[in-house]
């Protein structure tokens, strides 16, 4: 498979559809920075545009502008440089129209929110040339593309003004799974056992640009202090360009997701408000959405008798980059800090939590392997409310009455149950059914890379999840 296209087969399916209609098309790429949107629409389209042009990162109008202007002359464009959106887009229209093209003329603006700047009216002069020119076209393909996710589905996917209900297509790039990242891993002569691609994912995700990163000369510890821990190291500043690329006002975000990264099971919405010391209010809605769409974190609904409680939505940070970033961008005092520091409490504790949040964003995996695949579930973290207080990993509520409680650990062996540990997990399930007053059957099960020790306290575990299940496609 072409390393370019991994994962992308749907997305690759779309662009060939689009390219084989009989009429204009107008399509929204989106998705976080560096998943990417830009190398793969280069390289379906060959970079075989009609026109093309960026959008300037924190650029001014006048810059955005200039842009445009330099991407219009570069197709033969003559005229005076445009001094309003509405004139850079007639400029683009009676350029298009002196030339001949043989198939569908592709229009590719790229960072389009970066064009949208204050009182620019940038966005209203697009939907002008859509609507009154592009649209009437039958061999036009008009592709935008940004990073910030939740500008580009408020401002265009969802616009109520010129663009309302216009988009024809919308691709959202999300980050490649783990049988993704190990099939792009061995594209790239990286020939790694699924453990230390699981470590990696934890620290990277599924980001290809950060996978990209890597060189296969080196360990992973290695690789890891190269990248991130080095001074002028490709990820050292990440997390800043991350959420600055993701939001025009980052630092709101920034502070839910630290206040998020101390409560693994996730929190209310009051609660955050609480731990940002502000008032729960619609502005606080808004922008966890806005994180929500992002995949920066998820929302779910824990449930009490078979009911969700709504008003009780729990959110909980799931991006692995994050959650690696908040932990150690403030502990490390060296520029190995990676090899020097492997199998230490701190290294330990967090490889136990970022293994959690790799199984919540690999649920289908898991639920392939426990045979649920045609089975509807509700999964979510769960923590008691009252004493003696207690949380469990991962509840798979299922449709057939059943509940997946489930265990999971991280080791680099088989898993060794305990008598204490077998008696807490009995506890754990009698509080678990006491709070929630659920009527279904009880299945414990544990989800660990190595499968359990057999002895008097595995027989008591009904259900086995292991590494290589998560690699599933």
């Amino acid at each position: 498979m072409d390393k370019y296209f991994i994962g992308r087969e749907k997305e690759i399916k779309t662009l060939q559809n689009i390219m084989d209609s009989g009429k204009s098309e107008f399509v929204a790429v989106y998705g976080r920075r560096r998943v990417g949107k830009t190398y793969l629409i280069q390289q379906f389209f060959n970079n075989d545009f009609a026109f093309s042009a960026t959008g300037i990162i924190e650029g001014t109008r006048e810059e955005e502008l200039f842009a445009f202007s330099s991407a219009l002359i570069r197709i033969g464009y003559s005229g005076k440089r445009p001094r309003t959106w509405l004139d850079a887009f007639e400029a683009l229209k009676a350029t298009l129209d002196s030339c001949q093209y043989n198939g569908k003329r592709v229009i590719y603006i790229d960072e389009l929110p970066c064009f949208d700047t204050p009182k620019s009216g940038f966005v209203r002069a697009l939907g002008h040339f859509w609507n009154t020119w592009a649209s009437l076209q039958n061999d036009v393909v008009l592709i935008v593309c940004g990073s910030a996710t939740s500008w580009m589905i408020e401002n265009i996917i969802n616009d109520h003004g010129g663009l309302h209900d216009r988009i024809t297509h919308t691709l959202y790039l999300r980050q490649f799974s783990l049988a993704e990242t190990e099939s792009y891993l061995k594209s790239r002569k990286i020939l790694w056992p699924r453990q230390t691609i699981v470590e990696a994912y934890m620290m990277l995700g599924g980001v290809p640009y950060y996978l990209s990163l890597l060189n296969a000369s080196e360990s992973l510890a290695q690789n890891i202090d190269r990248i991130y821990f080095r001074k002028n190291s490709e990820l050292g500043q990440e997390y800043r360009r991350l959420y600055s690329s993701l939001f025009k006002a980052p630092d709101p975000y920034i502070r839910i997701v630290e206040v998020l990264s101390k409560n693994k099971q996730g929190m209310t919405r009051n609660e955050i408000a609480d731990g940002l010391k502000m008032v729960s209010s619609g502005t606080l809605s808004k922008q966890l959405e806005n994180l929500e769409c992002c995949d920066i974190i998820r929302r779910y609904v824990s449930k009490v008798g078979g009911k969700p409680k709504t008003n009780e939505a729990y959110f909980q940070l799931v991006d692995l980059f994050t959650l690696f970033h908040l932990t150690f961008s403030k502990t490390f005092t060296t520029e190995d800090y990676w090899e020097q520091h492997i199998n230490t409490p701190v290294i330990n504790t967090w490889q136990g939590l970022a293994f959690e949040h790799v199984c919540m964003v690999h649920i289908n995996q898991i639920r392939h392997a426990l045979g649920l695949d045609r089975i509807a579930v509700e999964y979510y973290s769960w923590r008691s409310s009252t004493p003696p207080h207690a949380q469990v990993d991962m509840i798979i509520e299922r449709a057939d009455h059943l509940i997946n409680l489930c265990e999971i650990k991280y080791t680099l062996t088989e898993y060794v149950i305990t008598a204490d540990e077998d008696q807490k997990l009995r506890n754990r399930m009698a509080l678990f059914v006491r709070e929630s007053k659920t009527r279904g059957g009880i299945l414990p099960t544990w989800i660990t890379p190595f499968g359990l020790y057999q002895n008097e306290y595995s027989t008591a575990v009904q259900y086995q999840v292991q590494l290589n299940d998560l690699f599933t496609t």
